[in-house]
């Protein structure tokens, strides 16, 4: 595999746990109440930096050719 298949890859991990964070948040915004909120908050919260740190880390390595 080549590493601009394998940065792809790695990228499309960080936007699904990007999109993962906001569903989370919005279902503990709305849908949830007490402690399961505040469990499933700090869930995709985490989420929210580590698909963050994974765009960041693609973006920011340079192309590849």
């Amino acid at each position: 595999m080549s590493t601009s298949m394998l940065k792809m890859y790695i990228s499309f991990v960080g936007m699904i746990f990007l999109f993962l964070a906001i569903g989370l948040i919005l279902l503990s915004r709305y849908k949830l109440r007490g402690v399961f909120a505040v469990i499933v908050s700090f869930l995709a919260y985490i989420f929210l930096v580590l698909g963050a740190l994974i765009i960041f880390y693609i973006v920011f390595s340079g192309p590849t050719g």
